[in-house]
């Protein structure tokens, strides 16, 4: 991607020095959380739930150290926010709405945010009771040794899909959803899941097709990274078979590149109704 000359958000939050315990002795990070964490999209209405136990939450700061390898993808995913803001600010604007820009957090291990307890295993999420994005950056390693994804495009990706789940909590969109899976049953709850998760694949398309439209942004191979990136973590792919699809909740390896491909070529809003579509 050419990121060089653009601006860097200033809407990051550093946390990556802060550990988490309570009074009791018990580590936050020893506790597994009641949450399916899927990589790529925790979905936006699933709310974090806070811990139970007795004594509160006690913060400690400790020296934290970032590597050269941290250092460039904090640096990239600060221009891959400032880029969404840039690019979503302008399509709110023409609908004649203003964007709220999200917070991007970066965090090492654990973090408090406003829908409870987070963790680094959990992948990059975004919060809607905060409007804020989470992500530790060394899960970029995971991106490229464990899924196969790796490149610039594909990085941008995470955060431009998360950004996603944002615009829909500001559109009300996932207020809807959250209500009408409520009333649902299990499978059909999922297939409800499925689809808002294509949306917010589809919205990150919008933005790298806005944002290589204003400013020439992609290179040759980027498109293919993104379309990697989106096939690596289809559900189908994740469980190898182990799952049936009515247990799905962000959608095939196929739909996903399709969705996020439907948006990076036409950059319409109007093309990313993944509720009104009759096939994913």
């Amino acid at each position: 991607m050419r990121l060089g000359d653009r601006r860097e958000s200033s809407n990051v939050e550093d946390r990556r020095g802060i550990r988490y315990g309570r009074a009791g002795g018990i580590g936050l990070g020893t506790i597994v959380l009641a949450l399916v964490a899927m990589y790529f999209g925790q979905d936006p209405n699933v709310v974090l739930q806070g811990m139970q136990e007795q004594g509160p939450v006690q913060e400690q700061q400790v020296p934290y150290q970032e590597s050269a390898t941290e250092a460039e993808a904090r640096v990239l995913v600060s221009k891959v926010l400032a880029d969404t803001e840039d690019t979503w600010g302008a399509i709110f604007a023409s609908a004649g709405r203003a964007y709220e820009q999200p917070k991007l957090v970066l965090f090492s291990e654990g973090v408090q945010t406003g829908c409870g307890f987070g963790q680094s295993a959990m992948g990059p999420f975004y919060c809607p009771a905060d409007h804020k994005v989470y992500i530790d950056l060394t899960f970029y390693q995971e991106l490229k040794d464990r899924f196969g994804a790796p490149g610039d495009f594909a990085q941008a990706y995470v955060i431009a899909h998360e950004v996603g789940h944002h615009v829909q909590t500001l559109l009300g969109i996932s207020e809807k959803t959250t209500a009408a899976r409520q009333r649902a049953s299990e499978a059909e709850a999922n297939a409800i899941s499925v689809r808002q998760e294509l949306q917010a694949d589809c919205f990150a398309g919008i933005w790298a097709h806005n944002a290589d439209q204003s400013r020439p942004l992609l290179e040759s191979g980027d498109v293919e990274e993104g379309l990697n990136a989106a096939a690596a973590i289809g559900d189908d792919r994740l469980t190898q078979g182990r799952a049936p699809p009515e247990a799905f909740t962000h959608g095939t390896s196929e739909q996903r590149v399709r969705w996020f491909k439907r948006g990076l070529d036409t950059g319409s809003m109007d093309q990313c109704d993944t509720f009104a579509a009759r096939s994913l």
